[in-house]
């Protein structure tokens, strides 16, 4: 039996981007967004994945959503079909406000403190053509991915990996400014416990990720399943101890080091620095060994599996964003990831110029689009 489905029925869209105002209204089909490049397709995926916590999936500054012109007001709004029923999510910021330079949010017209109250009502992952490299890409970028991947299951995910990122700042700044031990032991005490939280987290999402991939290898897909794990001195802890126990191991290894890290002006230890690996499961190959092909379809493979696992756990199949995904795959694997996106039974919202390229997908709801307009096509 096919999971419920999160659905953006209406998306409504003011000042973003290159639009002064559009309003796409959908049924249950997949969406179809065809046009030239720069018509502004990627700016409607773009307004869908913010609603979600984050940057979207451009990663913009919040400046560059507002339309060129304008006085740096902007706004998306959605009617959704979510995990609590129908509801209004609204994001934006208004110029004219004292806290005009601010993201703010909505839900029923009543004020969030962030995005995240989003999550109770839909998740949203997707693919951009920015993830080609990936695996060849520095640690850093797998991290944030995989971190997209664990929101999307653990709605305080981002919380902690933010208050991680400003322990780190806080305890190199204590290290630089010479800080006395008793003040390094208290900022030591709490990275250690948001370290050992977001190394949990994600362990446990790339654990569980990794059964779902193992439960669909066997089955005939174009797309060949990855094997990942994680690389990193916290995870490999936390696999054969408790987590309180390796916390008070990373406290014990943060003091050791705060000769080594002050003099390298940063903390040389921690999830910080873990690793996202990923590699060719048919063929035991790392990732990013193999050809630009096989990686492309072993990060579309990675995210469908991602995506049953969602839903799966949420018992809601989150809403796909595919930007330009279809243009790149030969007739087999376009048809091998239409079907697998049916199986799914998402709502899914994809991009591309050539709308032939979408000929095969059935009940899809199609939109052409053009600088500044979107229209359903005859």
């Amino acid at each position: 039996m096919t999971a419920p489905r999160a659905r953006v029925r209406r998306l409504t869209l003011s000042r973003f981007r290159s639009y002064s105002a559009a309003q796409i209204e959908v049924a249950d089909g997949p969406v179809v967004l065809t046009g030239p490049n720069g018509a502004g397709k990627t700016n409607i995926l773009e307004a869908v994945s913010l609603l979600s916590p984050g940057r979207g999936l451009r990663r913009a500054a919040l400046d560059a959503f507002a339309q060129a012109g304008g006085d740096g007001s902007w706004a998306v709004a959605a009617h959704v079909e979510g995990a609590l029923g129908p509801v209004d999510l609204g994001t934006g910021s208004d110029a004219s406000r004292p806290d005009g330079s601010t993201r703010r949010c909505r839900i029923d017209r009543e004020s969030v403190s962030s995005a995240n109250a989003f999550l109770d009502h839909l998740k949203v992952v997707w693919l951009t053509p920015e993830m080609d490299g990936l695996f060849t890409g520095p640690p850093a970028d797998r991290r944030r991915f995989l971190d997209r991947l664990v929101l999307a299951v653990d709605a305080s995910h981002g919380t902690r990996v933010n208050a991680l990122e400003r322990a780190l700042r806080s305890r190199n700044r204590v290290l630089e400014d010479g800080g006395d031990n008793r003040m390094l032991s208290a900022v030591e005490h709490e990275l250690a416990e948001l370290g050992v939280a977001v190394a949990a987290a994600r362990l446990e999402t790339v654990q569980r990720l990794a059964g779902e991939i193992a439960a669909h290898a066997d089955e005939t897909s174009p797309f060949p399943h990855a094997d990942i794990a994680l690389d990193g001195a916290l995870e490999r802890m936390l696999t054969d101890a408790p987590a309180v126990e390796v916390e008070d191991r990373y406290r014990a290894l943060l003091q050791d080091n705060r000769p080594r890290d002050r003099a390298a002006g940063r903390t040389l230890e921690g999830p910080h620095l873990c690793d996202l690996v990923v590699a060719h499961g048919p063929k035991g190959l790392p990732a990013a060994r193999c050809s630009t092909g096989e990686q492309k379809s072993l990060l579309i493979g990675l995210a469908l599996s991602h995506a049953r696992l969602v839903t799966a756990m949420q018992g809601l199949a989150p809403v796909v964003l595919l930007d330009d995904v279809v243009a790149y795959l030969d007739a087999e694997r376009r048809s091998g990831m239409f079907a697998a996106l049916k199986a799914l039974g998402a709502q899914v919202w994809m991009t591309g110029a050539d709308p032939s390229a979408f000929a095969a997908l059935d009940g899809a709801e199609r939109f052409t689009v053009s600088p500044g307009a979107v229209n359903r096509s005859v």
